[in-house]
């Protein structure tokens, strides 16, 4: 049964454009300049993003992750490599992100082939991160299934009591960060009468050279 409260939800698109003759040659520094934007309005959460993964059977799954570092060589999150995201991704490379900024009207869409980034490097952002947050690394199996809350509480104790007293808790071997090398890197900008602006980088692998183009909406 149609829900009428449901289909009568409208947005009317009116904060921005986006022309061919506006964006920069490379699609870092032109999301540089929308993420730098989204910061100066305020977006909730402007590094929250969808990652999206394709599991051995073929079966799309999507989260939310936060970026956590991006130039030229790609896109940054950290996460429990046993995870299901970790797992799928050491099976299949192939992965999407996806940035909504409503706020502004915008969507950034990014696809490419994820991989493991430097121990080294998240050695570093790991040490950089909250106790509580390195704790929790340690005591969360990530995406398995568990009997409860309290069980979850309980290996929290555990890991606390192990390094309590200790100033440097270790990285896990089980968790660091991927990098997405990007192939696709489509803007967005809402406009009015859903004739949204489209335009899309994509890479020519022969010369790692960008195209740019406008797609309908």
């Amino acid at each position: 049964m149609e829900n009428k409260e449901i289909s009568g939800i409208r947005e009317d698109y009116t904060k921005g454009s986006l022309l061919e003759s506006e964006v920069s040659a490379s699609p870092f520094t032109q999301f540089d300049h929308w993420f730098g934007q989204a910061l100066k309005e305020e977006v909730m959460e402007p590094n929250a993003m969808v990652l999206s993964t394709v599991s051995e059977a073929g079966s799309p799954s999507s989260r939310i992750v936060l970026l956590k570092g991006f130039d030229d060589a790609g896109f940054v999150f950290f996460t429990n490599y046993q995870s299901r995201k970790g797992q799928e991704l050491s099976l299949q490379s192939n992965g999407a992100l996806l940035f909504f900024w409503p706020e502004l009207q915008r969507q950034v869409r990014i696809e490419g082939n994820l991989h493991k980034i430097a121990p080294e490097q998240s050695e570093a952002y790991f040490q950089s991160r909250p106790r509580g947050s390195q704790l929790g690394a340690w005591a969360s199996p990530q995406s398995e299934i568990v009997p409860d809350r309290e069980f979850l509480e309980q290996k929290l104790e555990e890991v606390n009591q192990l390094y309590e007293g200790e100033e440097l808790i270790p990285k896990p071997p089980h968790w660091g960060g991927f990098v997405l090398d990007p192939i696709r890197i489509e803007f967005w900008q809402g406009r009015g009468s859903r004739m949204h602006d489209r335009i899309v980088y994509i890479l020519d692998p022969k010369n790692r050279s960008w195209g740019i183009h406008r797609l309908a909406p």
